[in-house]
């Protein structure tokens, strides 16, 4: 009888935790990792040849959108094929549930799914649709903040009362108790503008009560950014927990300097005990809703989708403006609701963010677009590919701890994160010499190159000759490791 399930052979393992690569052999026992070391008297039932090849942790992909993917398109093809082992889910204050939509969802809602998709009165119901129909990655999920409000307001343009805020306050609570990881703010967005920071603080103070993070899609990441960035440490000292400060890429167009001034608030406030990290992803353009205020601010805007005009996905929206006559500003209200790519970021900020030490990675991507953004397809392995290895800005030890345990540690994620006994068998073996990503703006859905396998609880869920079926993924976080 063979001692392990799996053995990697001859790898060398970068960790999670920032320690040097060391060569060693990797096995795995069910869904856990069962030794590393010289395994060369040891047998398996199945054996990797992993020379020239590393093994690290399973990336941890901290800003997602994959709330609907990971119940209807749970192969997670987009994720899983760049090495990415878990999800957190329930962004910038979008969540499937608790809500139970009848009518067009306010956006940015409309981005995760429709009023159809939008069908659970508690978060337990959506937990239970995971759990019963697993996908290929693990989920780490967060409660929002917008879809509480939409939940539970009957006009989220002012303030909440104390008798609404005390009603999505019960709701924070059951979405710890049902598994959640934290709770989530999306403050620029139509469903929360109107909200007081009190509010936020008081649905917060929930979150901690269960051991959760507050994550925050800040006010403002423009002119207002300073006193949004000083708003989330606020919110998360009062409320006493953790602080996620989403994409953080601050930038003013006509004041790239910006970005380096808001790395320069994030320093001094961590050196000041914040207990706040921040995330970001690799590349100059973002995406979300299509918003006349978000168009008037950005220099090129491509859309990815539209409900009342599909034939127009794909477009930059200069172009269609022209063909109709009319300023951007008309033309985005015309295709709205839907979704597009804003440009305009300076691509040394993109650096300055990408090199930090103390910045994790998320994709911010939305999945089941028309036509996504590449993040969706490419972060990761671009991060290790392009900044690291063709760049230099890092060495990939520290990429990858900022992918793995650094994020675990974030978000609760006990026993995930790195290659140690004992540890959820999250495992990448991918190729240092060619890892990169292949998705670009005008073919987004490719497939990264460099992923040789990709192991999720132990289970090959991905390979060289594509996606093995596998759907082993577990709703991992407070409940369960």
């Amino acid at each position: 009888m063979s001692e392990h399930g799996i053995i990697l052979r001859g790898a060398e393992v970068i960790d999670g935790t920032k320690r040097l690569r060391f060569r060693a052999d990797v096995a795995i026992d069910d869904d856990r990792i069962a030794a590393i070391g010289d395994l060369s008297d040891a047998t398996a039932d199945r054996e990797i040849d992993a020379a020239g090849r590393i093994v690290c942790p399973g990336f941890i992909d901290v800003h997602t959108h994959d709330d609907r993917m990971l119940r209807d398109a749970g192969d997670m093809t987009p994720k899983v094929s760049q090495g990415v082992t878990t999800v957190v889910a329930g962004n910038c204050g979008i969540s499937l549930a608790p809500f139970i939509a009848s009518d067009p969802v306010m956006a940015p809602l409309d981005l995760v799914g429709q009023a159809g998709d939008y069908r659970y009165p508690s978060f337990a119901a959506y937990v239970d649709d995971l759990e019963h129909h697993a996908p290929a990655s693990n989920a780490a999920l967060m409660v929002g903040h917008g879809t509480l409000r939409l939940a539970s307001m009957s006009d989220t343009q002012r303030p909440a009362s104390a008798d609404e805020t005390a009603v999505m306050k019960e709701k924070v609570s059951e979405a710890m108790a049902a598994g959640a990881v934290g709770f989530s703010t999306g403050l620029e967005y139509p469903p929360a503008r109107k909200c007081e920071t009190s509010e936020v603080i008081e649905l917060a103070s929930a979150a901690a009560a269960a051991g959760g993070v507050y994550a925050t899609h800040m006010r403002s990441y423009h002119l207002e950014a300073r006193s949004s960035y000083d708003e989330a440490a606020r919110i998360g000292r009062e409320a006493g927990l953790p602080v996620v400060i989403s994409h953080f890429h601050c930038h003013v167009e006509e004041r790239p300097e910006v970005c380096v001034e808001a790395l320069g608030w994030y320093e001094t406030s961590r050196e000041a005990g914040e207990d706040i990290i921040a995330d970001a992803y690799p590349y100059e353009a973002s995406s979300t809703s299509i918003l006349p205020e978000f168009v008037e601010k950005r220099t090129k805007t491509l859309v990815t989708w539209s409900k009342p005009h599909p034939e127009m996905n794909g477009r930059y929206l200069d172009d269609i403006a022209g063909e109709w006559g009319m300023d951007r500003k008309e033309a985005a209200l015309r295709l709205a609701p839907g979704g597009a790519i804003y440009f305009g970021r300076d691509e040394e900020n993109v650096k300055r963010l990408m090199a930090h030490p103390a910045i994790l990675i998320g994709s911010d991507g939305i999945p089941m677009n028309r036509h996504p953004h590449p993040r969706l397809w490419g972060t990761f392995p671009r991060v290790l590919g392009h900044y690291a290895r063709d760049l230099g800005l890092m060495e990939m030890e520290d990429a990858i701890h900022r992918m793995t345990a650094a994020s675990a540690d974030r978000f609760g994620l006990k026993g995930r994160g790195r290659i140690e006994v004992g540890c959820a068998a999250d495992i990448v073996v991918f190729d240092p010499a060619t890892i990169i990503d292949k998705a670009d703006f005008m073919d987004p859905e490719q497939p990264a190159a460099g992923i040789d396998h990709v192991f999720v609880n132990g289970a090959e869920v991905w390979n060289n000759d594509g996606h093995t079926g596998a759907a082993p993924g577990r709703v991992v976080g407070q409940r369960a490791a």
